[in-house]
């Protein structure tokens, strides 16, 4: 009996000891430090400040900046998108930082994945609480620059729909009644309403017919509550030519229908416009 008793206590020690050694290896666990693109795609960024190279602060309205300065979202799957302090979209594509934090790269990108630009810029800070980076605007002159401070900040990003309707072309590839029978795409109930539209993150888009001939352009925007699109369709010169508010039915990353109301003296007529995600390179 005195035996069991020694050897129930030593089993009981060894185990403390061992619970001991364990909670202590745990205590000395150091975590692994996150890589540059893993702290530049951990929070939300919002444009904070600005100065020359002369270390003088710059106004964010200032025209120097102002094409820099919102909210910025850098996610872990490559991709970025960039709205103004307003929410409005202003650019997406693609971005990397080099594996030693100096420089950060954005590719930004069309509806179609057709490159627009992209950028190089150092990095002078970028820690968990803030992203700086300097930004050359004139190449031939490297003594001109600005430094741009982004601070850590917890906004959402917008989810009205902005991004995706940006991120694709989109192709019209049916149309229903206020009763629910499909359209033709040839009625010319419908016809000024179908073709192969792209809307640009920067605002602007632009709207071809099926026979890649453009129809039309201007600028376009969408709801806060994500419940109606805006085109206004400006002439060569810029003059607006017309405004068109639309109701958004369905807006996901396959399809785009809105209803029009042709005549908004007698709201009980309207068509459904469905658009279709589609691989088409811009004419």
């Amino acid at each position: 009996m005195n035996i069991l008793k020694k050897l129930g206590s030593l089993f009981t020690a060894v185990l403390m000891l061992t619970a001991f050694v364990s909670c202590s290896d745990n205590d000395d666990m150091i975590p692994e430090p996150l890589t540059p693109s893993q702290v530049l795609s951990s929070t939300p960024w919002e444009t904070t400040g600005a100065r020359d190279n002369n270390g003088n602060p710059v106004a964010l309205t200032d025209t120097s900046v102002t094409g820099f300065v919102g909210f910025a979202y850098f996610k872990a799957d490559g991709n970025f998108a960039i709205y103004n302090l307003n929410d409005a979209l202003r650019s997406r594509g693609t971005w990397s930082v080099d594996p030693e934090g100096k420089t950060r790269t954005i590719t930004a990108l069309n509806p179609d994945g057709t490159s627009i630009f992209s950028r190089v810029v150092d990095i002078l800070v970028l820690n968990a609480n803030e992203f700086t980076y300097r930004i050359r605007t004139n190449p031939s002159d490297p003594s001109v620059y600005y430094d741009i401070i982004h601070t850590k900040i917890a906004h959402a990003e917008p989810a009205n729909g902005q991004l995706t309707l940006a991120s694709t072309p989109w192709e019209t590839t049916g149309a229903k009644d206020q009763n629910g029978n499909p359209v033709a795409l040839t009625d010319a109930s419908v016809a000024g309403f179908v073709g192969y539209s792209y809307f640009k993150a920067n605002g602007t888009f632009t709207i071809y017919g099926l026979n890649n001939v453009l129809r039309s352009q201007g600028t376009w925007s969408i709801s806060p509550d994500g419940k109606k699109r805006t085109i206004t369709a400006l002439d060569a010169n810029g003059n607006v030519l017309f405004t068109r508010v639309v109701d958004i039915l369905t807006l996901n990353n396959s399809e785009f229908t809105y209803r029009i109301v042709p005549n908004t003296g007698n709201p009980s007529v309207y068509y459904d416009i469905i658009h279709t995600k589609v691989v088409h390179q811009e004419p």
